[in-house]
């Protein structure tokens, strides 16, 4: 047995005081849910609170990962900008299935989505881009922003008592099943 394995399983898992999750006081929509665990993020002070891990798939179907900020989240879904001619705008771009997840340790909270993405339109991509802190006047024509709109759900709400909270909402037509 390593000294780090030892570390590791002595690091607590969460802060002492862990917010509650009534799940069926959650709303019908999960982006609903989604915009209010990112208040909450922002209000408790959480570093990075829209930070989500981006997965997509290459041509081969192998995973690719990175790390990114949520520009906005509305019924479209949820936005994220990139460069086409990037790898991951790329990714985007060819319609494979994404994933999105984020992690807030200290609310002990979570959240996965999967579905695909839709490219917004150039006015919307130009105006991310002029309000970006290091944009110049003129904007980045290969500038895209996206909407991740999800199929798939899932906000996880960590206990001490190890009985995890967790609701998945399913696209079901226009609607969600829970």
């Amino acid at each position: 047995m390593s000294d780090l394995r030892d570390r590791l399983r002595a690091l607590p898992p969460f802060p002492d005081d862990l917010p509650g999750f009534d799940l069926a006081a959650a709303p019908s929509d999960p982006l609903d849910l989604l915009r209010a665990w990112l208040d909450d993020a922002i209000a408790s002070g959480e570093r990075a609170p829209h930070a989500f891990t981006l997965t997509t798939l290459d041509e081969d179907g192998a995973p690719a990962s990175r790390t990114l900020v949520v520009k906005d989240v509305d019924e479209r879904g949820v936005h994220v900008a990139s460069r086409r001619s990037s790898r991951k705008g790329g990714h985007l771009a060819a319609g494979r299935p994404v994933g999105m997840h984020a992690f807030w340790p200290g609310l002990g909270r979570q959240i996965e989505l999967t579905g695909t993405a839709v490219a917004l339109s150039a006015a919307e991509s130009a105006s991310d881009w002029l309000a970006r802190p290091t944009a110049g006047a003129d904007v980045d024509r290969d500038w895209q922003v996206w909407a991740i709109r999800p199929d798939r759900a899932s906000f996880f709400q960590a206990s001490h008592d190890r009985v995890h909270a967790q609701l998945v909402y399913e696209r079901d037509g226009a609607g969600w099943r829970r």
